[in-house]
């Protein structure tokens, strides 16, 4: 199964309902390494952190899981932290990336932080929604406040020592809310990809996808428009729900009647071509290396291939070659099983890999559904913003609806700031392919903070390495990036107040 919606984090595809869900936010995935780099792993270390920030009576407390590269650091070199977000973090990320090239260029120290209840970063028994009341942004920006000011002293790091904290996707948006919180301990943050507007009705992400496959072949569009049209066609059949069935290799019966399993295949599909996007021709690792060779482009082309009889046929043709790059067998399509996965809360489960716990934040923080609520779908009107509400009352409990994530966003927006962040040295990089950055900042907000846009490039491309395919504008982004780096870090931590006028 692939994903319900699609999220900051890529979850590792495995043939079972809970890698169906990508869940919303699908972020930031492993680099590529340089093919000459023989080093060894770096080790996993343990901070003990409190579970609770804001109960002092609370004196509970977990082992957070860290890396560390010291490698290129100089006395006087800054100490660069890596946050980590809605998956484990990866090694891989202690020797690549471009992050470490501006660590060899500035001696810097490297750490890199996981978030609590991802990973191994396990602080209470199980995944239960009673347990799960610890998991949010402000505990988050805590134990990375509480491990800046005492890891220094394990290190012999300087307190006079500048802290540049990095992330991309939802650790994008992380960095510049530490950097908001915390400019005391922060100097200046980058973030990459962040989404900083927690919206429950996230309509303008297809948005984006669409004017991305437009981009290449208009054509493409009008077809998997035409496609949609056709399943809600053949959907009022049982006979046209078998044709669907076999076409899209669905591994149960279609049941037509069932909405929710009917949101969730229209939701799938339409995830087939977001992931895709969202991710297009970025220099990230995987498992299987086939799958770096699919694009946007790869898609369309599909999509507008006459000799594949009909649009119906096309998107079919779609989905059956990303169920073979995640070695499926068929496509999952029951609701019900995904809500099986998800209710599982032992630190076991497939669920505890991630999505259980990021759809969670969702549900409690942010919204971020990718719905089908805008004019003129090109993937239908089957997976408006009830479907996912749905799915949190049916994963957490029936107090988990409409109601408590109005809330819910309305305080992440005025916790944080949404788009109107008036703190300084923040560094916000978005792609122009990449839909979260409808929820970033585009434009320079202060005269100390820096927006850089790139035009053709997706998901947190600036932060892996560069590679000789790279589009020029990337190029120039890594330098830019490196400009302000070395320009704010000659700078004292006092900051004139006129600048946020």
């Amino acid at each position: 199964m692939k994903s319900i919606f699609c999220v900051l984090w890529f979850f590792v595809w495995a043939n079972s309902p809970a890698n169906s869900m990508k869940n919303i936010l699908i972020g930031l995935g492993e680099p590529n390494e340089p093919k000459l780099l023989k080093t060894v792993d770096a080790e996993d270390e343990w901070f003990i952190q409190k579970l609770d920030h804001f109960n002092h009576t609370d004196k509970r407390t977990w082992k957070q899981r860290y890396q560390v590269n010291s490698d290129y650091y100089e006395n006087d070199g800054p100490v660069f932290l890596m946050i980590g977000g809605e998956g484990q973090i990866s090694a891989k990320w202690m020797r690549s990336g471009s992050w470490i090239d501006y660590a060899k260029e500035f001696n810097a120290f490297c750490f890199q932080l996981e978030h609590r209840y991802y990973g191994e970063s396990h602080p209470t028994e199980d995944l239960s929604t009673s347990n799960l009341v610890y998991l949010n942004t402000e505990q988050a920006l805590a134990d990375l406040a509480g491990f800046i000011v005492n890891i220094k002293t394990k290190y012999n790091i300087p307190s006079t020592a500048k802290w540049v904290a990095f992330g991309g996707s939802y650790p994008g948006s992380l960095a510049a809310w530490l950097r908001m919180k915390y400019p005391h301990l922060i100097h200046m943050a980058v973030s990459s990809s962040g989404p900083l507007l927690a919206k429950i009705d996230f309509k303008e992400y297809f948005m984006v996808v669409k004017d991305a496959l437009a981009s290449y072949k208009p054509e493409c569009v009008s077809q998997i428009k035409e496609a949609n049209q056709m399943i809600n066609y053949l959907l009022k059949t049982d006979h046209g729900a078998k044709i669907v069935e076999q076409k899209f290799k669905l591994c149960d019966p279609l049941d037509r009647k069932n909405d929710k399993d009917v949101s969730y295949l229209f939701e799938i599909l339409a995830d087939n071509f977001a992931e895709i996007v969202q991710y297009n021709k970025d220099n990230r690792h995987y498992s299987n290396p086939d799958r770096s060779s699919v694009t946007l482009e790869t898609l369309c082309d599909i999509m507008v291939n006459k000799s594949i009889p009909t649009p119906l046929d096309r998107y079919a043709a779609v989905n059956n070659k990303l169920l073979s790059l995640h070695k499926a067998d068929c496509q999952d399509n029951i609701y019900s099983q995904l809500i099986d996965f998800y209710v599982n809360t032992s630190w076991s489960s497939g669920a505890a890999g991630g999505s259980r716990q990021w759809t969670y934040q969702t549900c409690t923080e942010f919204g971020f559904y990718q719905t089908s609520s805008q004019d003129d779908h090109v993937f239908g009107h089957n997976f408006p913003v009830d479907f996912f509400i749905n799915l949190c009352m049916d994963i957490f409990g029936k107090s988990y609806n409409s109601e408590l994530l109005s809330d819910a966003a309305e305080r992440t927006n005025t916790m944080f700031g949404d788009l109107n962040i008036r703190e300084s040295r923040v560094l916000f990089v978005h792609g122009s392919v990449d839909p979260w950055h409808a929820l970033g900042i585009t434009h320079a907000t202060t005269k100390n903070n820096v927006v850089i846009f790139i035009n053709g490039t997706a998901h947190c491309a600036n932060m892996y390495p560069a590679a000789s395919t790279d589009l020029p504008e990337l190029t120039q982004a890594r330098t830019t990036i490196r400009a302000y780096l070395k320009e704010w870090l000659a700078e004292s931590d006092y900051v004139d107040s006129a600048q946020y006028t």
